[in-house]
């Protein structure tokens, strides 16, 4: 008797077994099929994967990134001028290195007529785009870089607690914003590092085209391509090491934390991301240019203090833009 109850209650046992198992594989098959997740790999040939989540448009960017400013234009309008202050005092002093008068009064003799006054003028701002940043030694460069590392954390600092709904200082954005500034530095050269190519190829072709090496239209062709593939290079890598510059200034943070950290962030969109960083210089000379040549056409005087001023708000622009995109990023 004892036996038929062990050997019913085992065949139960077994029955149960099979009727879940049953169960689970008819759930199993219930549910959808889905594809393996796509992966990526840099320099090879692979199927573009859309990333989800569109970035906005240039547009959108840069208005964004002037409504920010406008919106906080008193405190960015102080870091400004005290940035530009600091560099009167300690890089450029108050003596000029480029004579805007000089140079429009010679090309004046080139170019005549009203549409020569207009090109005379576009040709003086290009002269002072090419002179900007050029200090007059090395030690007023080295105080030049010290002062942008400076101004340049205490604007993404600024950013940072404006768009978290605070009420800062002048004073504060320097005091309180400066102290990541060993993590940054290490972030920049590594910024450096991958400019190398860039640099190799520019290097390269310089001397292949004032040596007169290649004097055939195809050999100077190829130089050129190799240069662009050198220089595609180094914009590919910094375009997400870039990012890593807002990201180390976050509490507790590390260098190769936030480059990895910004290599995610550019995953499947590198070259979108990519157009929108190089807009930006594009949209800066196009405005300065708007800004600087009826000046220097009519009010010739001021253009040289006109233009020192438009290159010190450039890096506060240029990091507003620049964290108005980081943002977008992290929106997935």
């Amino acid at each position: 008797m004892a036996k038929k109850t062990r050997k019913a209650k085992t065949a139960t046992k077994k029955k149960t077994v099979a009727k879940n198992s049953r169960q689970s594989k008819a759930l199993v098959a219930k549910e959808p099929r889905r594809l393996k997740a796509a992966k990526y790999k840099s320099f090879r040939l692979t199927r573009r994967i859309k990333h989800p989540v569109k970035l906005p448009s240039i547009w959108r960017l840069t208005k964004a990134a002037c409504l920010i400013l406008w919106q906080n234009k008193d405190l960015f309008i102080g870091i400004t001028l005290l940035y530009g202050l600091l560099n009167l005092l300690l890089v450029q002093g108050l003596a000029s290195n480029t004579d805007v008068g000089n140079l429009k009064h010679s090309l004046n003799q080139l170019f005549t007529g009203n549409v020569g006054s207009l090109v005379s003028a576009a040709g003086v701002f290009v002269i002072l785009v090419g002179s900007a940043g050029n200090g007059s030694s090395q030690t007023a460069g080295a105080y030049q870089l010290i002062l942008g590392l400076i101004t340049s954390l205490a604007v993404i600092w600024a950013l940072r607690q404006i768009l978290a709904g605070k009420k800062i200082r002048v004073r504060d954005a320097y005091y309180r914003g400066v102290y990541p500034l060993v993590p940054f530095v290490l972030v920049l050269i590594v910024i450096g590092l991958q400019l190398i190519p860039l640099l190799i190829g520019a290097t390269l072709y310089s001397i292949v085209m004032t040596g007169g090496i290649a004097v055939l239209a195809v050999e100077q062709i190829l130089w050129a391509l190799l240069f662009l593939v050198l220089a595609l290079f180094s914009l590919y890598m910094i375009c997400s090491s870039l990012f890593a510059l807002y990201i180390v200034t976050l509490p507790d943070m590390t260098p190769m934390k936030a480059l990895r950290s910004a290599r995610e962030l550019v995953r499947y969109r590198r070259w979108m991301v990519l157009r929108k960083i190089l807009a930006l210089p594009v949209m800066l000379f196009i405005a300065a240019a708007i800004i600087m040549v009826p000046i220097i056409v009519w009010l010739t005087p001021l253009a040289q203090w006109v233009f020192f001023l438009l290159t010190m708000a450039a890096l506060v622009v240029v990091h507003s833009y620049m964290y108005t995109l980081y943002r977008e990023l992290l929106n997935e």
